[in-house]
């Protein structure tokens, strides 16, 4: 029997970023760029998967650039993350020309803590809004 619906978990990931704040929203695509790079790690880790290795850091890398893309450069902390994107991005192309995970770690944590400030901020911007009722 074929099944003739829509999937239900990417139809449950849709809702959730319809309805995400854009703080939800920053914080999901740092959440998925930390967890492709945890999958180029663990595909050269533990098979040396060159293919496979190589996709899941170029979904990493377009994630960081649509980052970038997205950076309102009016705001003064913008210079600042643009640096440190750019950073991230000549780290991510190194690691995935040399086969060089030791230069993938760094880039997660500090994805990690971006990503978890985010979520911080999403929280308290939810908490204001149910106050503000």
């Amino acid at each position: 029997m074929q099944y003739l619906g829509t999937d239900p978990r990417k139809e449950y990931l849709k809702q959730g970023v319809m309805t995400a704040s854009p703080a939800e929203l920053i914080a999901m695509l740092y959440g998925a760029c930390v967890k492709n790079l945890k999958l180029a790690v663990m595909a050269y880790e533990d098979s040396k998967d060159i293919c496979t290795t190589n996709n899941y850091l170029i979904k990493a890398q377009r994630i960081v650039s649509e980052l970038m893309n997205c950076l309102d450069m009016s705001i003064e902390l913008s210079s600042q993350l643009i640096k440190v994107y750019e950073f991230m991005l000549i780290e991510l192309r190194a690691a995935n020309a040399k086969k060089d995970m030791s230069r993938v770690e760094p880039i997660i944590s500090m994805l990690e803590s971006m990503r978890d400030t985010w979520y911080s901020v999403a929280q308290q911007q939810r908490r204001s809004m149910v106050e503000g009722f």
